[in-house]
């Protein structure tokens, strides 16, 4: 019973940060194309198509889900693959800084995934931002990812962890990894996660 109840959790947090994040941008996109359309027609339509197949992209994150596994491109490729991937996605301009990085364990690859779209799923909706960074680094022995953002920051000490938060921090937590928030009231948004890794092969 534990073992299904905490797969049953891992489905519930991979389908929150990583298919709900697709249909989030998707959404967005949306909106854009309805205030498009009568300025822009040709635009439009050519959003339109680019719509799609990010439709098609979010079916085919949902059926692989539904099957259990992790998305293909980042068993393939690798972490700065798959989210390179990803920030094409996203209705702002994000970078992804990765050097030198090694494969490590599937579960670990994936916690720092899912926790990266979490985050900048938060940045669409929440920060008003006009670009992000996503960085990944190797130190000690352990994973290292940050999501830095320009948007409108807040103050921890005086705000709790929404549900995206939380779900980060206990995706971190099962592998022994930690999570950090730093921000002010116009000075933008830092998200930090460390894991410890084991190497693949």
């Amino acid at each position: 019973m534990a073992a299904q109840d905490e797969e049953r959790r891992r489905l519930e947090r991979n389908l929150h940060d990583g298919a709900q994040q697709q249909l989030v941008a998707i959404a967005i996109r949306q909106r854009l194309v309805q205030q498009l359309v009568p300025r822009d027609p040709a635009k439009a339509v050519e959003m339109l198509s680019d719509l799609q197949e990010d439709t098609a992209g979010a079916i085919d994150n949902l059926r692989d889900l539904a099957r259990g596994i992790y998305p293909p491109l980042l068993a393939d490729q690798g972490l700065a693959a798959a989210l390179e991937a990803q920030a094409r996605k996203v209705p702002l301009p994000i970078s992804v800084e990765a050097q030198g990085l090694a494969r490590c364990a599937q579960e670990q690859e994936a916690c720092a995934y899912f926790c990266i779209l979490e985050a900048l799923q938060n940045v669409t909706k929440y920060a008003g931002a006009s670009f992000a960074t996503v960085r990944l680094w190797e130190e000690d022995e352990r994973l290292a990812f940050s999501v830095m953002d320009d948007g409108a920051g807040f103050e921890p000490k005086q705000t709790s962890y929404g549900t995206g938060l939380q779900g980060m921090a206990d995706r971190l937590a099962v592998l022994d990894g930690t999570l950090e928030v730093r921000s002010a009231p116009g000075e933008g948004t830092t998200v930090t996660g460390v894991l410890p890794v084991s190497r693949t092969g």
